[in-house]
């Protein structure tokens, strides 16, 4: 019992126990009746009370919402409803009317319970404590108490608790409560942990370079509880729908109590039953819960592939989405930059090499990382001072007292600096010595393998692909060739990406969606205007974090394939509940008019729709997402 108790809500463990005393009144007040005679007065009080106990929350929140001014939904159907039936002598179909009202509420409310717990149960990623390191011993603390640069003890299967540096050992971490791949992680000293992780097969220590409220584990559990918070269309529309759909159910009850009468032999009483009756049968508590249901559903099923879902708005504009703009850099490619050639100019390889690789020291840019690797060894920074890195060009730096230019041809023409234009498929460094062209190094980058896969389903779908790139036009175009995508844009400047995309947006038909992808770090000011932004790699990464509507957690394009089709399937079981919920309302309605169904049957049948549409909702998490 006590672990049943725990799985369920507040909300729903407040509706359980209001039931209880319900039933337990309801069943004294028929007991009484059935049994003894008694005065019609109290047999009303019996009754009353029972009702009293069912509803008491329900006008409760009611007279919160007329304080607001939003009181027209399902709660008013369903005091009309049984008021009236109070009011005509049927206490105890109005009794029997709130509680399986009240019971589908509690169903209502524990199966949004669970499907919340089941996402988080894919995600599971909260550390439960951290082993501080003191001296030589260890303290074990709330995760919450660490601070920055203590360091930790990571045991065999125990989660990190903050995300932190590897200072000592070597291991495997498990990332797929974060990342979705099942494949382990080799990490060693130098390496950087993410909160959540499992250690699974050594002693590390690390040092906090996170507090856990800033760790990756702690954003990633606040975007997921977070995630319906930005609501969709169809959200929207069941509102909607509930606002205008009240009234109208309203006015027909009220006609069928009116008119039918002055026609029919059928006694007055009769018809205003039929009319409350009416109200319960079009009570929308199935259409209601179904839709954020299956949104949840859908939001857990990408949670578990690796993909993060800001909100149910961003799942349906994906399903609208018909053109991808993807970044080139970090994106379609790997962004692991190596040099393939260098090409002096009155100036010997080696010291062409060093100087380039010294004046992007200060660098952490992937060209940097290129060259530093080709020169091997620890550059010296003593050498090197007033480093000047310009976004979109290149560095300017002074190394061994001499002004260094190392950047791209926009770097060159900036300065005046005349240099060599090589025309080889690449990223071309051109190197520039106290304004005289010392020579160039070509870069070449890899086209991930998983990009191929991605772009070949697009065009299967029928999908515009887009490229941009800061890079020259013939890499751009050798690129967009391999992967044959449709349009490319090259040597933009990041801010010439934001007006490129803008301007994109504002050619777009109505109804059309434009994505954009890029790597999260470098992308963000476009992440942030497209209709919907998608993070590569977004793991640890704030820009990605604040700026994406969707982050796919790993370095694998080809995610994008599983959020579409989640997305996809997200709507189909939405609008099935719709239809279903919606036309099950229309007959209930056509019957009760005709007193085909009392008001039991009435509260049964939207019991019925709306545990089949939870169903069918719920069934959204187990949704595998893959294939092609």
């Amino acid at each position: 019992m006590k672990a049943r108790e725990k799985d369920m809500t507040g909300e729903a463990r407040k509706k359980g126990i209001e039931i209880g005393a319900g039933v337990l009144l309801y069943i004294i007040a028929w007991a009484v009746t059935d049994n003894w005679e008694t005065p019609g007065y109290a047999e009303t009080i019996l009754f009353l009370a029972a009702y009293a106990a069912l509803s008491l929350t329900t006008y409760w929140e009611q007279l919160k919402k007329i304080l607001k001014r939003q009181f027209i939904d399902e709660n008013l159907l369903m005091i009309i409803a049984t008021l009236g039936a109070f009011v005509v002598g049927r206490h105890k179909e109005a009794v029997a009317a709130m509680l399986f009202y009240q019971i589908g509420k509690f169903v209502e409310e524990l199966s949004l319970g669970r499907t919340k717990k089941s996402i988080a149960k894919f995600i599971d990623i909260r550390p439960e404590y951290a082993n501080l390191k003191v001296g030589n011993t260890e303290k074990i603390i709330p995760p919450q108490e660490l601070e920055l640069r203590q360091v930790i003890v990571l045991r065999p299967g125990e989660k990190i608790p903050v995300d932190c540096v590897v200072t000592q050992g070597s291991g495997t971490v498990d990332m797929k409560a974060l990342t979705g791949e099942s494949e382990p992680k080799a990490v060693r000293t130098g390496d950087r942990l993410y909160s959540g992780s499992i250690n699974l097969n050594s002693v590390l220590e690390a040092r906090v370079i996170r507090l856990y409220n800033d760790s990756t584990a702690a954003k990633i559990m606040r975007l997921v509880e977070n995630a319906n918070e930005k609501k969709s269309d169809s959200v929207h529309f069941a509102d909607k729908f509930t606002k205008y759909y009240t009234p109208i159910v309203i006015l027909i009850a009220l006609l069928t109590v009116i008119l039918p009468p002055m026609i029919f032999v059928e006694a007055k009483s009769e018809w205003i039953y039929r009319g409350l009756i009416i109200l319960v049968a079009a009570c929308p508590c199935g259409l209601m819960v179904s839709i954020p249901m299956a949104f949840l559903g859908g939001i857990g099923a990408a949670s578990k592939q690796g993909v993060l879902i800001k909100g149910s708005a961003f799942l349906e504009e994906l399903t609208e989405a018909d053109t991808f703009v993807f970044d080139k850099t970090g994106t379609l490619t790997e962004g692991v930059f190596h040099v393939r050639e260098i090409i002096p100019h009155k100036m010997e390889q080696s010291e062409l090499l060093e100087t380039a690789a010294l004046a992007e020291s200060y660098s952490n840019h992937p060209i940097a990382m290129s060259l530093a690797e080709a020169y091997g060894r620890e550059p010296d920074r003593s050498r090197v001072e007033d480093v000047e890195e310009q976004p979109g060009y290149g560095v300017h730096a002074r190394v061994d007292g001499k002004e260094v230019y190392v950047g791209n041809t926009r770097m060159m023409n900036r300065h005046g600096i005349f240099y060599q234009p090589v025309t080889d498929a690449g990223t071309v460094v051109y190197v520039a010595v106290d304004g005289v062209y010392a020579g160039s190094i070509l870069i070449s980058d890899v086209i991930r393998d998983d990009a191929y896969k991605l772009l070949g389903w697009m065009r299967r779908k029928n999908l515009g692909t887009v490229m941009f790139t800061g890079d020259n036009e013939q890499t751009a175009e050798e690129v967009a060739s391999r992967l044959r995508i449709e349009s490319v844009y090259a040597e933009l400047m990041p801010e010439n990406k934001v007006d490129l995309l803008q301007e994109f947006r504002e050619n777009q038909m109505e109804g059309e969606k434009l994505a954009f992808v890029g790597d999260g770090i470098n992308d963000a000011p476009v992440l942030s205007i497209a209709d919907i932004g998608i993070a590569m790699g977004g793991l640890g990464a704030d820009a990605a974090l604040e700026a994406a509507d969707i982050i796919l957690m790993e370095d694998e394009p080809s995610r994008i394939i599983s959020a579409i089709r989640i997305a996809k399937a997200t709507l189909r079981s939405v609008r099935q509940n719709m239809v279903f919920a919606i036309g099950m309302k229309v007959l209930l309605i056509i019957m009760a008019f005709f007193g085909f169904v009392t008001m039991q049957n009435a509260i049964i049948a939207d019991m019925i729709v709306m545990l089949i549409n939870i169903l069918n909702s719920f069934w959204m998490l187990q949704y595998p997402g893959q294939g092609v």
